[in-house]
């Protein structure tokens, strides 16, 4: 079963490279690979011209939104798989997204993959495997990780972790891929996994099995020419409630996976978040 796999770079040749050059390496199958090129990159489109991998450009970084949206354009395959620029992909990891879709008897699902990480997780965001192989390229000990990374314990999560994340061709048609307004990317995930809640998607789970090593997402947090967006306010401003809300009521994110979600439990705390949500959002959009 094959995947189009899409990856928006922006100035980022080594760690681009070693991502594709590890999916071609580590893949059961053989996947379309699709990069948007985000502004000028010499070095990294000989790559792929070399290569023969797919790949759109634009002048001017257009921001993740918009470039995994233009490569879309060009892509085949019945599933979408969305993934980062600096992630090296572990033996299995296709086979074991392949195993789950062969479990779901719906075309209404997003599967993450589980990151394996040299630095622990971000305080109140979804754990991930801690072990160091390198926080950057130059330290990277490949060896290391392909002999441990299968004795790694982790379990199936609810909620997913963002990318790279799985998702239906006829799924994303219905949403329309990223929402744009979230350029050039912060927040872009949870405002996607909102949609595909309203579309009736109930089964967002972290396949534990599934998994890849990351180096932190060099190109938009470590990039200096990016500037920013902020996202959890868009998000407030679009949905009138936060991320927060949204990530611990809904997709109950980082709670052992116990089968596809239902409609979030209303209790006290629900409606005193709830109710905290909506006094940010009037005071974000009508006091400031």
């Amino acid at each position: 079963m094959e995947f189009s796999i899409i990856i928006p770079t922006f100035k980022n040749y080594n760690y681009c490279k070693l991502t594709i050059d590890s999916i071609k390496k580590n893949s059961s199958f053989d996947h379309e690979i699709i990069v948007h090129l985000n502004g000028a990159d010499d070095q990294t489109e000989s790559y792929l011209k070399n290569e023969h991998i797919l790949f759109t450009k634009s002048e001017t970084n257009i921001g993740l939104c918009s470039g995994v949206n233009k490569a879309y354009n060009l892509s085949n395959k019945k599933y979408i798989l969305y993934s980062h620029d600096d992630m090296y992909f572990l033996p299995n990891w296709d086979q074991e997204l392949v195993n789950e879709i062969n479990l779901i008897n719906t075309d209404k699902f997003y599967l993450s993959m589980t990151q394996i990480s040299a630095n622990g997780p971000v305080k109140g965001s979804l754990q991930h495997i801690q072990f160091d192989c390198g926080d950057k390229l130059e330290c990277f000990d490949e060896k290391k990780l392909l002999k441990s990374f299968k004795s790694l314990t982790f379990k199936d999560l609810q909620g997913s972790h963002w990318a790279p994340h799985l998702i239906p061709r006829s799924l994303w048609e219905k949403v329309g891929g990223f929402s744009e307004e979230f350029n050039p990317g912060f927040a872009s995930d949870p405002d996607l996994n909102f949609k595909l809640w309203m579309e009736g998607t109930r089964i967002f789970k972290n396949v534990s099995k599934s998994r890849l090593y990351h180096f932190g997402s060099v190109t938009t947090r470590k990039n200096s020419q990016i500037v920013r967006n902020n996202g959890k306010k868009t998000f407030l401003l679009k949905w009138s409630f936060t991320v927060d809300f949204f990530t611990k009521y809904y997709l109950r994110r980082g709670s052992i996976f116990n089968g596809p979600l239902e409609e979030p439990v209303k209790n006290v705390n629900y409606y005193l978040d709830y109710l905290l949500s909506k006094i940010k959002y009037f005071f974000k959009k009508y006091l400031l």
